[in-house]
């Protein structure tokens, strides 16, 4: 067994042991789902950094900036960034004023029981993929780092990830975001510190970039609806995805929750143009590579030594492991309480509790079986990257600002956008499916409530 596999395992442990001190603090299903509704400023800000900061951001954004240069870049960090920065500016003081305990509690008491349900099953899967997508990366990190294989590798995160997330809830996913976090900044300014201190420095890296890579707009992204819809995803999606409003609403003060989102979104850029910057000078330091992706594995490889790389894995282990506990609680918890609990009325805080544990193993097992499944981590986050979304994120917005539309707008909205994207995505071809799904969902909700608003009202006939 060589150091690095043994130093991932070691930090694996380490999160296996914060799940379990923090299930003896578990309570009731407010202790479970949102830590008590107790978070402070900073558990609260690393955890929506690391929980965005995934594979897809050291691995996939990486790779995106070698193959595309500045352009590359602008759904991570850029989009996601915009995403935690709008959390913070508009939606995280309303929401956590409403004492919601998923975000579709929103649906149920803004629209109506029947729009609350329809709502949970098109977030819940997206959260599954989400996980399913990051259990892979987990394992071909293994794979690569070592002698063990894909399977095992993935059905090692899967294991870890779902006992820790059982025992703990939200708190052990917070308290585990705060070491991953850390981890994730250390091994990233590290890479970064050895990389200039072997090419000569910012200036020498900098010079070796090609000029035509640095133009944000460039090549295809002169599209305006190339641009538009690849900014579109990660901030419409991702604002009102569960797991980033879970720890809003968990957050004590309305306060706390809206600087914990800027906080967050600070942090999310500062770390994240790490990985940009050694992807933009990519092709300088390791010219021609097959697999974009690659960068900045084989980068640490070549500039780390075994000490500091196998902190660098641990780096990247922590990137992924703060996504899958998030999103499997996310999945669980929506389920959990707006679909099950409500059928059993009678049921003590214990017996929710154990419903959502239950929900983290299913999910986890399913997510599981996905990632066996997949032939690539870029398909798995492709199908979840815009599933629904956009019909959720139109019915949040009027139902969170505004007074119009009522639970036939809500339900019209959610139906017409994710049959459109559905449509346009898998059946249609369409490239810009997801910016038809935003526009059909807010046309849909905006055409059902002039409708209900312009029919009569009845005039109860006199006696």
């Amino acid at each position: 067994m060589n150091a690095v596999l043994i130093g991932v395992l070691v930090y694996v442990a380490a999160q296996l042991l914060i799940g379990l001190l923090v299930s003896r603090r578990i309570a009731s299903e407010a202790d479970y789902l949102l830590a008590g509704r107790s978070l402070g400023l900073g558990l609260a800000t690393f955890s929506m950094f690391a929980t965005w900061f995934g594979a897809e951001t050291c691995i996939g954004s990486a790779g995106a900036f070698y193959e595309k240069g500045l352009s590359g870049g602008s759904s991570d960090p850029f989009g996601y960034t915009a995403c935690l920065l709008l959390m913070g500016l508009f939606f995280a003081v309303p929401l956590w004023r409403r004492k919601l305990t998923t975000l579709a509690d929103l649906f149920r008491h803004r629209y109506s029981t029947g729009v609350e349900r329809l709502a949970v099953l098109i977030m819940a899967p997206t959260s599954v993929l989400w996980a399913a997508a990051q259990i892979r990366a987990f394992g071909q990190v293994l794979n690569a780092s070592s002698e063990i294989g894909v399977t095992l590798g993935i059905t090692i995160a899967a294991a870890a990830v779902i006992i820790y997330t059982v025992s703990g809830g939200l708190l052990a996913d917070v308290l585990t975001d705060l070491v991953q976090g850390i981890a994730i900044i250390i091994g990233l300014v590290v890479l970064l510190f050895a990389v200039l201190q072997g090419t000569g420095g910012l200036t020498n890296v900098w010079s070796a970039i090609d000029p035509e890579r640095l133009k944000f707009f460039g090549g295809e992204r002169t599209s305006f609806l190339h641009v538009l819809q690849s900014w579109a995803v990660p901030i419409c999606g991702s604002v009102v995805a569960q797991e980033l409003v879970a720890r809003v609403i968990a957050t004590r003060t309305p306060e706390i929750a809206r600087r914990s989102a800027l906080w967050g979104g600070g942090l999310y850029l500062l770390i994240g143009l790490i990985p940009a910057l050694i992807g933009l000078c990519g092709p300088a330091l390791i010219p021609g590579l097959a697999n974009p992706e690659q960068v900045l594995p084989l980068v640490a490889q070549k500039h780390l030594s075994t000490f500091f790389y196998i902190l660098f894995a641990g780096a990247l282990v922590s990137a992924i492991l703060s996504t899958v506990d998030s999103t499997l609680l996310a999945a669980s918890s929506l389920v959990s309480h707006n679909l099950i609990v409500p059928l059993n009325p009678r049921w003590s805080e214990a017996m929710k509790v154990r419903s959502a544990r239950v929900g983290v193993v299913v999910f986890g097992v399913i997510a599981y079986g996905l990632a066996l499944q997949a032939e690539s981590i870029f398909g798995l986050v492709e199908s979840a990257s815009a599933f629904g979304s956009a019909g959720i994120f139109i019915v949040v917005v009027f139902g969170l600002f505004t007074n119009i539309g009522g639970a036939r707008s809500a339900f019209a909205a959610l139906t017409v956008g994710l049959v459109v994207w559905l449509t346009g995505t898998y059946v249609a071809d369409f490239r810009y499916a997801y910016l038809a799904s935003l526009l059909a969902s807010l046309l849909a909700y905006l055409t059902i409530a002039f409708i209900e608003k312009k029919q009569p009202v009845p005039v109860p006939e006199s006696a």
